[in-house]
């Protein structure tokens, strides 16, 4: 594990707590106390992945982030990131929906219902429709939702992503 360090225009990468005070001792802004010293090892020894902001004075701070990057250069390009992207937990659940399990799905949709009030106007109401079907996967038991729906109500009637909150899908085990 390394640590990157920054407070202003001043930057270090260094591997060991150690070096990193030894950096912050370099700048005359900065006052190492043996109460940093003591937070900055707690921190580094601690299984915390959030970056620390340690305040030097009112509204000035130093910022330490631990990295997994061999280098500045690497750190800077955002080679070792250790977090899984939103767009990685995006793509997982895709797989998901997609993945083939033949079986019985209750699927659950929340979409936006066109409705004709009494003078004649339209609106929009929030309804919830819950089905058991047979389906392929996650998918296909929210087309089959979506089709059935769409012939029974309003097309003007607004259905929510499969991949969004507004669909729920359970897998209730496999067909005979």
């Amino acid at each position: 594990m390394n640590y990157y360090i920054r407070y202003f225009d001043n930057e270090a990468f260094v591997k060991t707590v150690d070096e990193a005070i030894y950096f912050l001792e370099t700048i005359p802004d900065i006052t190492v106390t043996p109460a940093m010293v003591t937070d900055l090892r707690e921190y580094v020894a601690s299984d915390v992945q959030f970056p620390k902001r340690y305040k030097v004075r009112p509204r000035v701070y130093f910022i330490m982030i631990k990295t997994e990057a061999a280098s500045m250069q690497d750190f800077k390009d955002k080679k070792a990131l250790r977090s899984v992207s939103a767009a990685e937990t995006k793509a997982r659940e895709q797989m998901y929906l997609c993945a083939e399990k033949v079986g019985w799905y209750e699927g659950t949709i929340e979409f936006k219902r066109v409705v004709v009030n009494h003078v004649g106007k339209c609106e929009y109401r929030d309804t919830t429709f819950t089905a058991c079907c047979k389906a392929n996967s996650a998918m296909d038991c929210y087309k089959r939702i979506t089709d059935y729906l769409m012939q029974r109500v309003d097309g003007r009637s607004q259905f929510p992503s499969c991949k969004g909150k507004n669909f729920t899908y359970r897998y209730l085990g496999k067909c005979k």
